[in-house]
């Protein structure tokens, strides 16, 4: 039989309606209940650690119908919203956090466009405002050899099963395809623009602390690691990715049994020079966003796919696509 467990991702669960950004992507308080309700009655929801358990020699196989519920990226909403109903139905939520939004309290570019997305009422007009800036970078020696913008739009606007074309274009620049530090003014500007807070005063509002995620682990919680800066790990040479894990090791030491810890990788990117490293500093599991039904093995055992929240009803049922 095989040793198999769906894996659940989420990332903001709050009070979508009532909240300052309704439009952020998160799955709002009242699904997120309903959803764990149909967990405990059509599923056997594991730990982390029994997971990581049946991946070893003389390991216990996972339960039929096995589930496992994993959090990205640190958000408040994991200790207000997410905590009190995992204790609620008794299940383990797994949580991933990037050691700098705690650590030194920095809004994250992945967060900035969030709620920049969530605050542009018409994704032509924030491509418009994107062009503008990426012209106005032109002008300086720098970034003067930069592709036009309908040649970039060319080539990074193509719409995926949760974004628009325009979207999807704005976080390809954003997240990966300008220089990193025109990426980080250019998101800092939008964000001023579209949302007009203090970055250092919003980052307090987004993330958990050190104290709320200590809070977690006494509870029952998993903690794991998902960078420090939420880098694209795949996308830095290779002393850089070493130096991101290398500083979130560091900071989530408190956290974490950094003889067997998990790795969760942000945008779900990896290549082979992550995979050995990590598991030269003591990982056992590698978390990606792949959608599919995870096997464990030791062949794959750091490349385990991940079902999207929005794949499990109350939202839909896609996750019957991928049952053996």
């Amino acid at each position: 039989m095989k040793n198999e467990v769906s894996i659940s991702m989420y990332h903001y669960t709050r009070d979508l309606a009532h909240s300052r950004y309704p439009n952020i992507k998160g799955l709002a308080y009242d699904l997120f209940e309903q959803q764990l309700q149909f967990f405990a009655a059509h599923f056997s929801v594991v730990t982390m650690e029994a997971v990581i358990h049946a991946l070893e020699p003389d390991g216990k196989p996972l339960p039929e119908h096995a589930l496992l519920l994993t959090f990205d990226d640190g958000y408040i909403d994991n200790f207000t919203v997410a905590l009190p109903l995992l204790k609620k139905y008794g299940m383990q939520g797994s949580f991933f956090i990037p050691g700098k939004t705690f650590s030194e309290n920095v809004l994250l570019d992945v967060n900035k466009i969030h709620f920049v997305l969530a605050s542009a009422d018409n994704p032509k007009e924030l491509v418009h405002d994107l062009f503008q800036l990426l012209d106005e970078a032109r002008r300086g020696p720098e970034y003067r050899d930069i592709l036009d913008n309908e040649s970039l739009y060319a080539h990074y606007a193509a719409a995926n099963r949760f974004d628009s074309a325009e979207i999807v274009f704005c976080k390809q620049m954003l997240q990966t395809v300008l220089p990193e530090k025109l990426r980080n003014e250019i998101t800092s500007a939008l964000f001023a623009r579209y949302v007009g807070q203090p970055e250092a005063n919003f980052a307090r509002e987004v993330y958990m602390n050190a104290d709320q995620i200590s809070c977690l682990k006494a509870n029952g919680m998993f903690i794991g690691l998902h960078g420090y800066d939420h880098y694209w790990l795949s996308e830095l040479n290779k002393a850089d990715m070493e130096r991101d894990i290398d500083k979130a090791l560091e900071v989530m030491a408190p956290f974490i049994n950094k003889e067997a810890w998990v790795m969760n990788y942000p945008y779900g990117v990896y290549n082979q020079d992550v995979i050995d490293y990590i598991q030269a500093r003591g990982c056992v599991l590698g978390l990606t966003t792949d959608v599919a039904k995870a096997e464990l093995t030791a062949a794959n055992r750091y490349t385990l796919p991940r079902f999207d929240c929005n794949d499990f009803p109350p939202k839909s049922e896609n996750y019957l696509k991928y049952q053996g």
